[in-house]
Parts: structure tokens; C-alpha cells; sequence
């Protein structure tokens, strides 16, 4: 299965007195990893949503399974769980990156829906994923899955 990553290192200012990474953090980096899919697949949907494109967030969750401190490296796995006309859904696998043997460990996992809309003068109303981003998106999807209306990616799991 396909799957979108970043990679990222802690600093000092994503942790709290205690000295683990602040939970909203968390949040901040599903963000970061849809805006540089969007770059990097379909930079045309940053020239509509200069426009009149919105893309909502609906909803947004995370686990937390393990305790992130500073100077620890990650790897954010995006992975494609829904795409319907208007919706997506992403699931995030946030894995800890072991410097000497190279392997990951699943500390978190979130998953984030998102709406497309667009202005319609002081009203927004739900529009269809943008053609582009259905057609980069496509690429994630299942072969048996490609070219129906939902198209469903279990992700691959870390742990």
C-alpha cells in the first residue's frame, strides 16, 4: 500500500515544562504533511484555495501510545482511508525513528476528515475534490478500488 511521509525532529519549543512533546503538536504536523502533499501532488489546489477553495477540517483525532521529547525523529505516514465526492479522510501513522538500528515504532496515530467547499459570496458550500487532487489521491487508492465513487485504503500499520 502507498502511503504520503515527512520526515521531522523535535525542538525544544514542541515541548512542555514536563519536557514531551504538547499534544496539539501533534495536530500541527497532520497539517504540515496534507500542505506538502497538496505541494508536492497537486500544487494547483493551493492556486484554488487562494481563490475560493476551502478545505475544512472536520474532524481531527490522535492517540498517543508513547511520550515524544525533544531531538527525537520522526516519520509522519499519511495513508488514504476515504474519498467521496466531497470528503477525504486521512490516517496518520506518527512513528519514532530509531537512530541505531533504523527502525520506526508507532508512538502515535491520528486520523483527520476534511471538507471541500467553496465561497459562494458571504456563504460556503460543499464542492467536489478538486480533479487534480482526485487524480493524485487516486494514485493511493487500491487497484480493485480505482474508478468507483468511494474508494477505501486500509494504510498500512506500524504496529
Amino acid at each position: 500500500m502507498r502511503f504520503y511521509e515527512i520526515s521531522h525532529t523535535v525542538g525544544f519549543e514542541e515541548t512542555n515544562l514536563v519536557g514531551n512533546v504538547y499534544f496539539v503538536h501533534y495536530f500541527r504536523w497532520q497539517g504540515r504533511c496534507r500542505e506538502l502533499f497538496l505541494m508536492e501532488h497537486a500544487p494547483d489546489v493551493l492556486d484554488e484555495i487562494h481563490r475560493d477553495l476551502k478545505l475544512f477540517t472536520i474532524k481531527c483525532e490522535c492517540e498517543y501510545f508513547a511520550e515524544l521529547t525533544a531531538f527525537q525523529r520522526l516519520t509522519i505516514r499519511m495513508t488514504l482511508v476515504d474519498l467521496t465526492q466531497t470528503q477525504i479522510e486521512f490516517e496518520f501513522a506518527y512513528l519514532e525513528v530509531d537512530d541505531q538500528t533504523g527502525g520506526e515504532h508507532l508512538v502515535a496515530r491520528g486520523r483527520q476528515r476534511v471538507a471541500c467547499m467553496r465561497a459562494n459570496g458571504t456563504r460556503v458550500e460543499p464542492t467536489r475534490v478538486p480533479e487534480s487532487l482526485r487524480r493524485a489521491l487516486e494514485l493511493y487508492a487500491e487497484p480493485g478500488q480505482r474508478g468507483n465513487d468511494r474508494r477505501v485504503l486500509a494504510g498500512r500499520r506500524a504496529d
